[in-house]
Formats: structure tokens, sequence, C-alpha cells
């Protein structure tokens, strides 16, 4: 009786082993992040996941006014001039998604000030880089790189507990970048495997 105990265990155990093993390296990053517990909420320039709506618009303004935002191009977006690690300008334009009037997720798109077609040094992948460094400064190191299957799509990721951030190529001349709060995200989009 206790040799089919202890078989059924050691089965158990080897099948669990085994799905673990076949997660990918990001999938073992979220599931250790989300599993810590840790909350963490900052983004930038005093802006915070979970900010109310009214509190978002207030610290801009007070930020335009110090010079420091302005008004994007498009209606609803605010630019920053992001110094970034190369020296070379750079735009940085957002605006968050709310939900229940609370900020979850702040999509921001990053183009060089000097981009043209056949300026090898201000190109998307060196953005990228540039952008990686910047939120490393700005989040501390821990990135990883993660590839499609077909090598046509490059993202870096790091997790600190709740906060994903993502960072890719949008185009030829942008580079965007997502922080999130993956469980109001996850719940959002009604899938808790993704």
């Amino acid at each position: 009786m206790k040799s089919r105990w202890f078989l059924k265990s050691v089965n158990i155990l080897a099948f669990s082993l085994l799905l673990f093993s076949c997660k990918t390296p990001y999938e073992k990053l979220e599931e250790k992040e989300l599993a810590s517990g840790k909350e963490v909420k900052d983004l930038f320039l005093g802006l915070e996941l979970g900010m109310e709506r009214r509190d978002f618009f207030e610290t801009c303004w007070k930020l335009n006014q110090e010079g420091k935002l302005t008004n994007g191009p498009s209606e609803l977006s605010v630019e920053y001039q992001a110094e970034m690690p190369s020296g070379n300008p750079a735009k940085m334009r957002f605006y968050p998604k709310f939900e229940q009037d609370k900020i979850y997720l702040m999509p921001i798109e990053f183009t060089y000030d000097g981009w043209a077609p056949w300026n090898e040094e201000l190109k998307a992948e060196k953005l990228r880089e540039d952008v990686v460094k910047l939120f490393e400064e700005w989040y501390g190191p821990g990135f990883i790189e993660i590839t499609s299957k077909d090598k046509s799509q490059i993202v870096y990721v790091k997790m600190d507990g709740n906060r994903r951030i993502r960072i890719f190529k949008k185009h030829i001349s942008a580079v965007r970048a997502e922080i999130s709060d993956l469980p109001v995200e996850k719940k959002l989009k009604g899938n808790t495997n993704s």
C-alpha cells in the first residue's frame, strides 16, 4: 500500500516538474512575480498605476505649468522631451488607459527628433536599445529579451510584482513601451493564462 502511494507521489512530482520545465523564461518570470504578492505602482514623473483619472490630469497640468510636459500631436497625448542615455534627443508621448477611472496601462511611444530613413544612427533598433537603457536607469536591471519564433519581433520585458514593462519596435521610426498592472490587464482581457 505504501509503495503505491510512494509511486503515485513520485509520478505526480515528476509530471509537475516536467510541466514547470516546459514553461518559457517569460512564463516562469511572470508566475514568480505575480506569486510574490509585491505591488509596484511607480510609472514616471510622479504618475502611478492605480492613479485616479483626476489626479493624472492634475499632475500633468502641474508639470505642464513647470514646462516639463506639453500637449502631444493628437488630442489624447502628452509629450515629454526624454533625456536618452545615447544623448540623442527623443520625444516620449503617452496617455494612459483607465479602468474604473484608475490607470492600469500606460502606453508610451518614443521617437528620435532627427529620425530619417537614411540615418542609421537613429533607426528604431537603436532607439529600442536606448529605451531599454533609459528604463534600466528608471526601473533597474532585469529586462529579458523575448523573440518570436520567426525572429520577426523582439520584445524586452521586465516584471516587478504586478507591474509588467514591455518594450518593442512599433515601426521604422518608433518604439513602443507598455507599463501595465498585469492582474488588472488580465482580468480585463478575461484570460488568466496569458
